[in-house]
């Protein structure tokens, strides 16, 4: 299924519905206009959705799953109100995403569910990787007169397409032909039959693999886990443990280490590289705690040098040290920062860190934490999907197929069980509902004749759960579970990640520029014996730039004198990235806007769009807001020369940031 919306006054309001079932493809075309009223609209659309329900709400499809591409954050805002006034709906939200929508009509049941969080990638890109017949098509979908007929709108009402691509659009069409209403039904039919193909043949490669059916699973990591689960962890290495204990080992969880040192190349040529599948490796070729948690009092590593585990510790990081590689979280006045600074403070640190840290100066006084046994706990899993990834061409979807279940077990570790259960009131109903949930009722909100109430989610034991392949919230075990048994692994397979990438910092044979997660910014060539494009854990030489300006994690961009990279090439001569700017924004900005905000207290401001969503009213409203771009000091202290010039930048010293 899929939904097309057009803009009026600032808000998105859907014009168009349709859906495929792998025979026919049915559309509702909503004839909305600028000057309708808001009441109008609302009614206009509710009979859109009601001629949908009666259409699919029947005995053919009782028991379906509906996909739709963004159901999360897009098609799903529009679809929980209108669907709680035709019959009864129960939304599964997480963090503000709705993970699926239950509806039930004249007693048929149905489940909305989002294919993105399937398949995370653009529709067009997933037509492409799974070979299917019908591509995703071209559409001016920032053109909002739904009765329009005429010549074809200028270009600048597409997205995301070249001049190419518009001219030979435009060519099928002679002056004056070009039909609204007829172009955008086709539009999105041939998305919702473009979506089908790919699911069925994405759904038809799993099954055939490990014999599961994608749609028991709402997202990649689930999937991949239950792939895990059902195949690869015969020796039910993974154990549960108290929500105590994954309290203390959180602590320990800190994340990819990302970090800006130097701000300009100052004409001295730079390597990009990147390792080849980092966190795959590391579940590859490291081993993982398993079993039960032994606690200890005292330092552990003056008994047992091989002590694994997590550690509480009293840390020295050297004064002196250019590149610190242990991460710990500061509550500043501005909220939580993660830096890796000097001096000496208190923290829960993976032991295998403790131990690699040792090589750089550090110090630790070990005062108890909890060990563990290890073993590979992913080995045949990743070396599995990694085979079978060079035993096909990355023309070929199981390439692909292959390519991103390995890197989504990953994303299930540590994942939030706190889960909220979002319910549908009649208002009639709802005090009764209070008495029974007296402590329970976290927030409740209007929903047309409705209220939408959000409820603590009653925790259930959880081995029982695992033990009996129980799926709480009609979803996968895994997605509400899966966080006390795997945190301690998602903690590890960070810090094995960062031990990984620190032997790339500190080293007194070249400048280190910029770290990411698995990316490095240097002036020299690493040593052929850490490079390659396809052993995991190798590093792949990305580009070769001549200027580089790098403002602050995730805030640079660079020219590119030499590119070995199919991604890195699609971006031209030229990259620049600003976390949390829109990518329209992003193209406005060069290389010597860049440069400028090096002079201290200098700032670029940005027209940047957001979308505003409320669920209660089925809205999303857009809104440009002044974006400030400017170098700040969140992580590293920075070093301004005479002329106020940003030249460098050092680590603050811990605890108190001085």
């Amino acid at each position: 299924m899929d939904l097309e919306t057009i803009i009026i006054n600032s808000k998105l309001y859907p014009y168009l519905l349709c859906w495929y079932d792998g025979t026919i493809s049915k559309s509702y075309y909503n004839n909305i206009t600028i000057n309708d009223d808001i009441k109008l609209l609302e009614d206009k659309i509710k009979n859109m959705m009601t001629n949908m329900v009666n259409d699919i709400c029947i005995k053919q499809y009782k028991g379906y799953k509906i996909y739709l591409h963004n159901l999360s954050k897009f098609d799903g805002i529009f679809l929980v109100k209108y669907l709680s006034i035709i019959g009864i709906v129960n939304p599964i939200v997480h963090k503000g995403r709705i993970i699926s929508i239950e509806f039930t009509f004249n007693k048929i049941n149905i489940n909305f569910k989002d294919s993105y969080l399937m398949l995370p990638s653009s529709l067009r890109k997933l037509s492409t990787s799974f070979k299917v017949e019908n591509k995703k098509g071209i559409f001016p979908v920032l053109f909002n007169n739904v009765n329009y007929i005429g010549e074809v709108p200028d270009i600048s009402y597409f997205k995301n397409i070249t001049l190419e691509e518009y001219s030979n659009y435009k060519n099928n069409f002679n002056n004056s032909s070009w039909n609204f209403k007829t172009e955008a039904i086709k539009y999105c039919e041939l998305d919702c039959i473009s979506l089908f193909q790919i699911l069925s043949k994405f759904n038809i490669s799993i099954f055939n693999l490990y014999k599961n059916n994608i749609r028991k699973y709402p997202t990649l990591p689930s999937l991949a886990f239950g792939i895990f689960r059902s195949k690869y962890n015969k020796k039910q290495l993974i154990h549960m443990i108290s929500i105590t204990i994954y309290n203390e080992i959180k602590k320990s969880y800190t994340g990819g280490a990302v970090d800006m040192y130097l701000p300009s190349n100052n004409n001295k040529t730079l390597y990009a590289y990147d390792v080849n599948s980092l966190y795959p490796y590391i579940m590859n070729n490291y081993k993982l705690p398993v079993g039960n948690p032994t606690y200890f009092e005292g330092d552990i590593l003056s008994l047992d040098k091989n002590a694994f585990g997590f550690f509480n510790c009293k840390i020295t990081a050297p004064i002196n040290l250019k590149h610190p590689i242990i991460q710990t979280r500061i509550k500043t006045k501005d909220g939580i920062r993660t830096i890796a600074g000097v001096g000496t403070w208190n923290d829960m640190l993976f032991s295998e860190e403790i131990k690699n840290a040792t090589k750089y100066g550090y110090t630790f006084e070990i005062t108890s934490g909890y060990t563990f046994k290890s073993d590979f706990v992913f080995k045949d899993f990743i070396t599995d999907l990694y085979q079978l990834r060079t035993n096909y061409d990355k023309s070929d979807p199981m390439n692909y197929i292959a390519k991103i279940i390995m890197n989504s077990l990953y994303g299930r570790f540590g994942m939030d069980d706190n889960f909220i259960n979002t319910t549908i009131i009649p208002k009639e109903d709802y005090n009764n509902f209070e008495k029974l949930n007296p402590n329970n009722i976290l927030d409740v909100q209007l929903l047309g004749d409705n209220y939408l109430v959000n409820c603590r989610d009653d925790k259930v034991e959880l081995n029982t759960l695992l033990d009996n392949g129980f799926e709480k919230h009609n979803i996968n075990i895994s997605i509400a579970s899966a966080t006390l048994a795997l945190v301690r692994l998602r903690a590890k397979v960070t810090a094995y990640a960062r031990i990984h990438m620190s032997q790339f910092k500190n080293n007194p044979e070249y400048n280190l520029y910029y770290s990411d997660t698995d990316s490095i910014y240097i002036d020299k060539k690493l040593d052929d014996s850490l490079v390659s494009n396809t052993i995991l854990g190798k590093m792949k030489l990305e580009a070769i730039i001549d200027k580089a300006i790098f403002i602050a994690p995730k805030v640079y961009g660079y020219n590119i004198d030499s590119c070995l990279s199919e991604s890195t090439s699609k971006g031209g001569n030229s990259i620049v990235k600003v976390k949390g700017l829109s990518n329209q924004s992003i193209k406005s900005i060069n290389l010597e806007d860049l440069e400028s905000l090096l002079t201290e207290k200098v700032k670029l401001s940005f027209q940047n769009e957001k979308w505003y969503k409320d669920i209660t009213t089925a809205t999303i409203n857009i809104s440009d807001q002044i974006y400030s771009l400017r170098v700040t000091g969140n992580k590293r202290k920075l070093v301004f020369n005479e002329d106020n010039i940003l030249i460098n930048t050092e680590p603050f010293s811990l605890p108190g940031m001085e």
